[in-house]
């Protein structure tokens, strides 16, 4: 018996887009927090904290996008007429989210519109990730290898409630980073809105957990079985050990300890999907299996990986050990 070359290109696949959601999360959630900041000076400091890393966290997407094009390309196939709308929504949402970024600093009579161009645009791509998380998790039609459903197959309660449950966490992602990166009356304004967004945050993962099984009867029999059986036990205890330290780290004035812990509510979050997905990659339809590209394939493109994910790793780590600390508010992107 040889590698599992489709089962490491999946896990692959999932660090890229996991990666993607905690590191463009926050960058994100900054857009989303837009609105609740009303000042200019507070609005520049904010977009100061994520300058020098907003564009590289979009490296991540377009790994696990291309990625799952190259090595699965039958759910690739799939999965794209299925969430077309929402998708395009999402890119576009980030496209003029980028556009937004640059052009602020270089007007000031239509600064105002730039700003809500960027908000507007944080919030599009947030909503549009959530609702196709929700409906590749209710589960895409496939018949003859090719999409089964219609349209508006994407558009349900559970997507869009999906959608406002992700926009509600990167508020807190991006409400906690602001804590670690900022000082004075800004951190201490997002401070006040990190609280609600965690209790939030938190009814929304509940409403997930307990919406998913009524789903479909494979998820529920799929937590149920051992060894899952051990995170699902171990899951609330988890979580809730997450929003103590975020809580406990706002109160207490603690500057990183919130945003890790916020981080962790993800990952525990990403887990939780992975272990109701395997060893599907397109619920209920294809296994990681069936949709893999030929072996030789997976092959030689894992050597790429090999090289590449690496590397990316490093930038990444380094521009953030550089950029590390509090961003002044005199200093910033030009």
């Amino acid at each position: 018996m040889g590698i599992d070359l489709a089962f490491i290109w999946a896990f692959l696949i999932a660090f890229a887009v996991l990666a993607y959601v905690v590191m463009d999360g926050f960058d994100l959630g900054i857009g989303i927090l837009f609105p609740f900041f009303r000042e200019k000076h507070d609005r520049d400091t904010m977009m100061n904290t994520v300058a020098p890393v907003w564009d590289g966290n979009e490296t991540w997407l377009v790994l696990g996008g291309g990625g799952l094009m190259a090595v699965f390309p039958l759910a690739y196939a799939t999965v794209l007429p299925a969430l077309y709308v929402p998708l395009i929504a999402m890119l576009l949402g980030l496209i003029f989210r980028g556009v937004a970024f640059e052009y602020r600093w270089r007007t000031t009579r239509w600064l105002p519109v730039w700003d809500w161009g960027f908000s507007l645009g944080s919030m599009v791509a947030a909503f549009s990730q959530g609702i196709a998380l929700g409906a590749l998790i209710e589960g895409i039609p496939v018949a003859d290898r090719a999409y089964a459903g219609g349209w508006w197959n994407w558009l349900t309660p559970f997507s869009v409630a999906t959608g406002i449950s992700l926009v509600i966490g990167y508020a807190l992602l991006g409400a906690t980073w602001l804590v670690m990166k900022t000082t004075g009356d800004l951190a201490a304004r997002a401070r006040d809105i990190a609280r609600p967004a965690t209790y939030l945050t938190l009814l929304g993962m509940g409403v997930f957990s307990l919406w998913t099984p009524l789903i479909g009867a494979h998820y529920l029999g799929r937590w149920l079985a051992f060894p899952a059986v051990i995170f699902s036990v171990l899951v609330p205890l988890l979580v809730l050990t997450c929003v103590t330290l975020i809580l406990s780290g706002l109160n207490r004035l603690k500057d990183v300890q919130p945003f890790l812990a916020a981080l962790a509510l993800f990952v525990l979050g990403f887990i939780g999907i992975g272990i109701s997905f395997y060893p599907f990659i397109v619920p209920p339809s294809l296994t990681i299996q069936e949709a893999a590209a030929p072996r030789e394939s997976l092959a030689f493109l894992l050597v790429g990986a090999a090289v590449l994910i690496p590397i990316i790793l490093t930038y990444t780590a380094y521009a953030y050990w550089v950029f590390r600390g509090k961003v002044r508010p005199e200093e910033g992107y030009h």
